[in-house]
């Protein structure tokens, strides 16, 4: 299987309250991103790995993440967008036309196991879109824009998507060039797949893969890592 990842770190976490973009905050001593580099970096079937980064964080990015760490395979920095949408499309057309599935992950999620790529990457082969999710565990109101509920969803058909979301190369790359077409921007990947008419299957994840978004999102990574 001949796979690339595209690894999205151009965000600036406003919500974290740092003047600093949250995946080079560190963990356990190393920024957030390095995680999730590593984790791709060691999988086999992934030929290459572009970083999708801000421009003024390039060059941060080259010699504090990409050069310090020596990852095995060579790491592809991209020019991110004014929105995640934008940046992923950055990032997919920079992979090799020879690929054949493209992993796209946040960088923000620095818990992504390296089996659960795998097994996510397995069923991409067999259905051309893949998600990662969760069931989710609490109870799901819908409310009005006063925030009165309006109904409460079957909790069993409800799941909490994650990253990496999975797809056959030229699948994603049409879907975000009709979206571009359309003026359409989604909540994430499989969205613009579906819109294409496309089922997307969702695989199951792991409730620790977190999307590092607040302070305390840190805590609990540091306290994953370290068990």
């Amino acid at each position: 299987m001949n796979v690339s990842a595209v690894i999205v770190a151009a965000g600036k976490g406003i919500r974290m309250g740092h003047t600093v973009n949250k995946v080079y905050l560190p963990i356990a001593g190393k920024p957030v991103l390095y995680y999730s580099l590593k984790t791709f970096d060691e999988i086999d079937w992934i030929k290459e790995i572009v970083a999708v980064v801000s421009k003024e964080e390039m060059e941060y990015c080259q010699e504090n993440v990409v050069k310090k760490y020596f990852f095995k395979k060579p790491i592809k920095l991209v020019e991110g967008g004014s929105e995640r949408q934008y940046s992923v499309y950055n990032g997919i057309t920079n992979t090799k036309e020879d690929c054949e599935i493209i992993a796209i992950h946040d960088g923000a999620r620095p818990l992504i196991e390296k089996e659960t790529v795998i097994k996510a990457l397995k069923e991409a082969y067999l259905h051309k879109a893949v998600a990662l999710g969760v069931p989710v565990k609490d109870t799901i109101k819908v409310v009005d824009g006063k925030n009165f509920i309006l109904n409460t969803p079957d909790r069993k058909y409800l799941w909490a998507i994650q990253t990496p979301q999975v797809f056959e190369r030229n699948l994603i790359i049409k879907a975000h060039q009709r979206a571009l077409e359309d003026g359409f921007l989604g909540t994430d990947d499989t969205v613009l797949v579906e819109r294409l008419g496309y089922k997307v299957k969702v695989v199951e994840g792991d409730y620790r893969n977190i999307k590092i978004t607040t302070p305390e999102d840190l805590i609990v990574a540091e306290a994953f890592l370290k068990k």
